[in-house]
């Protein structure tokens, strides 16, 4: 089953994040390169219409994923495995320091 993260720049729907059985995959949504003065969300993640694949989390991804003793915090309230990097970025990631944030979408 896959996972999705609808990823967010400055409340824009800028594109979406994937976890599938093959790893993850972040894709731009072409409404938003189409917009004037479209920022990538990353400096690694610049504009494009092709997608971004990886077997692993994608590093800009987890590096918004909590850590220290705020991955511990997360770990005892909500049983989400510290090695679950996609759970936890959809359960800790709405409202990230920033201009991105990922929210949970449908998942397939």
């Amino acid at each position: 089953m896959a996972r999705h993260g609808n990823v967010l720049m400055h409340d824009a729907h800028a594109g979406v994040l994937t976890e599938d059985e093959n790893g993850y995959t972040f894709s731009y949504a072409p409404d938003y390169l189409s917009l004037p003065g479209a920022q990538p969300i990353s400096l690694t993640l610049p504009l494009a219409s092709t997608p971004y694949v990886s077997k692993t989390m994608l590093p800009f991804f987890d590096g918004l994923v909590p850590e220290g003793w705020l991955l511990d915090i997360v770990h005892k309230t909500w049983k989400i495995d510290p090695r679950d990097r996609m759970g936890l970025l959809l359960a800790c990631c709405k409202d990230c320091i920033g201009a991105v944030s990922v929210v949970a979408g449908e998942d397939s």
